[in-house]
């Protein structure tokens, strides 16, 4: 069997334009939602749509292709691994979140 790996792919449609921020180092980092949708019939026969909100980081040269040619609502697709990581609050309270560390980005159409 081939090694298992951390890896996801997705396509769907960015939630906002991306957030980018700038670090001390100079590198830039971007964030972003992404919806994706599943649609199936329930037990009446009706059709249902669920959607899933991922939460994706994107570093330096894929920044500046979703700043470039992306807006809210660009359908587009992605590659890379899950993170799961932990922070404190303002109020104390320690969180914890699961984020998809991007490594490949695809333009799938037009901007809406």
């Amino acid at each position: 069997m081939n090694a298992l790996k951390n890896r996801v792919q997705l396509i769907g449609r960015m939630a906002d334009k991306v957030e980018v921020k700038t670090l001390e180092s100079g590198k830039k980092l971007g964030k972003i939602r992404l919806a994706t949708n599943e649609t199936y019939r329930n037990q009446q026969g009706e059709k249902v749509t669920e959607t899933t909100w991922h939460n994706l980081v994107i570093w330096d040269k894929q920044v500046d292709i979703l700043e470039k040619y992306t807006d809210k609502g660009s359908e587009i697709g992605i590659e890379g691994k899950l993170s799961s990581r932990n922070y404190t609050d303002k109020n104390g309270v320690k969180k914890y979140i699961t984020e998809v560390v991007v490594s490949e980005v695809m333009l799938m159409g037009s901007k809406p």
